[in-house]
């Protein structure tokens, strides 16, 4: 994919520019233990709903020792729950699901372009392209290793009661 169809280069982000640790993600991110994906919030920009952030990825991940024994590689999946969380943690953050929880709702054209190993930060880009609180959210998003884009595609994110 040519740069200048990504969302954001990943060149310009400061990773050091932290906007929410774990802490704060926590506030507003139900998910715990081995299901947190994230380990900061590094960049938004609400005029054109782009949100950054990243998981940094530790040798004891809870994948590691069997996906794939020798070779660990973090699974696709986890990839797209990273993206999801940064999504659910934007969407929380500026109300844009209103009285509503945001949940899981699909993916689409998702593709994986490069392997993600412990000891890598994972770098999530994500951008809200369409939306009605109550309803749906959609965002694209990208993920990248150093300035390689391993993963991308396209996220739904669908309305849960707020007491789940």
């Amino acid at each position: 994919m040519p740069r200048e169809d990504y969302i954001l280069d990943p060149a310009t982000i400061d990773c050091n520019n932290v906007i929410a640790d774990i802490e704060a993600i926590r506030e507003l991110n139900p998910q715990r233990y081995e299901m947190e994906q994230l380990t900061a919030i590094v960049y938004e920009d609400t005029e054109n709903d782009i949100c950054v952030g990243y998981k940094d990825l530790a040798d004891d991940e809870f994948w590691v020792r069997g996906h794939m024994p020798g070779m660990p590689l973090m699974p696709g999946v986890l990839m797209c729950e990273a993206a999801a969380q940064v999504s659910s943690w934007y969407v929380t953050r500026h109300n844009l699901m209103g009285d509503y929880k945001l949940g899981f709702g699909g993916l689409d054209q998702v593709k994986f372009r490069g392997i993600v190993q412990p000891g890598n930060r994972l770098l999530i880009v994500l951008q809200k392209t369409k939306g009605r609180a109550g309803r749906i959210i959609v965002c694209r998003f990208q993920a990248f290793i150093d300035e390689r884009l391993v993963c991308e595609g396209e996220i739904r994110g669908i309305p849960l009661p707020a007491n789940l």
